[in-house]
């Protein structure tokens, strides 16, 4: 067989991020652009629905592709031929069949952190383990749980929103799922504003504040780690894996979230018999969804081994 190619579209509240990637996990090419769902008259998601049939369109020019891979928030319908709900994020994308909008057959479409986490136990840092949490940090907070080489999608594809777990039971205002005091509340970007007072707009720009010394931004940035490991410490309580995967936009800022997330977490972890498990950057960083979508899109289709993505994943 020769190198087939597939389209991967990741879908975020911030960014699109598109990819052209062969059988092996190799992006061939790679765009990225802003999503522009924010603010301005509400259009139904015409602007990003557009962006991305042209983003699709640009990528089909460098190769024959076998299929497209949609990535995004939500929860996808049994047929994965749409997100079926998404509730107060990026409106205009429930329900919406994407196979009809770009002209394309073979159009296949997952949770957004489900395909990050196809995509680096296919072809990543998870390669060869066989019990992976992973966790999306961007706009919100997303995950994927790998048990004995298989993704684990539960009941209609709803496990794995691991940014959903309540960390703070007594807040009183509650995230898209009607859980208070989530970690996606915690650290997810969507609610810098409303963490830092008004004061930051953005992750980057709280992180900056932080390294150049700012007393406020460290408090706000430090709290939001902290939390960030006592979320880690209870899915290794809960599940025990092998390691750990932090991918999506804000494991950019490197040092400033690892080593202090790496001393929160030693306070926090249940010692045992000095067993430490690896948390570990992405191998595809904030493209691990775009590449997962076109992995998926590569199962969907027989290329690569299995059918289905709730089989074995070869590792």
């Amino acid at each position: 067989m020769g190198t087939a190619t597939a389209i991967g579209i990741d879908l975020g509240g911030t960014n699109i991020k598109g990819a052209l990637v062969d059988m092996s996990g190799k992006i061939i090419h790679r765009m990225t652009q802003a999503t522009n769902c924010f603010g301005g008259e509400k259009d139904n998601g015409q602007r990003w629905k557009k962006a991305i049939f042209q983003m699709v369109a640009e990528l089909k020019k460098r190769s024959a592709v076998a299929a497209v891979g949609i990535a995004a928030p939500g929860l996808p319908n049994a047929a994965n031929s749409a997100i079926r709900l998404m509730p107060e994020r990026l409106e205009g994308l429930a329900h919406f069949v994407w196979a009809d909008y770009l002209r394309e057959k073979s159009v296949w479409v997952l949770n957004d952190a489900h395909a990050a986490l196809i995509a680096e136990a296919r072809f990543g840092v998870a390669k060869g383990s066989k019990n992976v949490v992973m966790l999306t940090l961007g706009t919100g907070v997303g995950g994927g749980i790998l048990i004995d080489g298989k993704l684990y999608q539960g009941k209609d594809q709803m496990a794995g929103h691991l940014g959903h777990m309540t960390l703070d039971v007594d807040r009183e205002d509650a995230g898209i799922t009607g859980m208070p005091g989530t970690l996606e509340d915690a650290i997810g970007s969507a609610t810098i504003f409303k963490r830092s007072f008004g004061r930051f707009a953005s992750t980057n720009d709280l992180v900056e504040a932080y390294k150049g010394g700012d007393h406020f931004a460290t408090y706000v940035w430090l709290n939001a780690v902290r939390k960030l490991a006592l979320g880690l410490c209870s899915l290794n309580n809960l599940l025990s894996p092998d390691l750990f995967i932090l991918g999506g936009g804000i494991t950019h800022t490197s040092d400033a979230l690892y080593k202090p997330l790496a001393d929160f977490m030693d306070v926090y972890a249940w010692k045992n018999a000095g067993r430490k498990t690896p948390v570990l950057q992405a191998h595809y960083s904030d493209m691990a969804g775009a590449v997962g979508a076109a992995g998926f899109a590569f199962l969907k289709m027989g290329i690569i081994g299995g059918n289905d993505v709730d089989v074995t994943l070869p590792v």
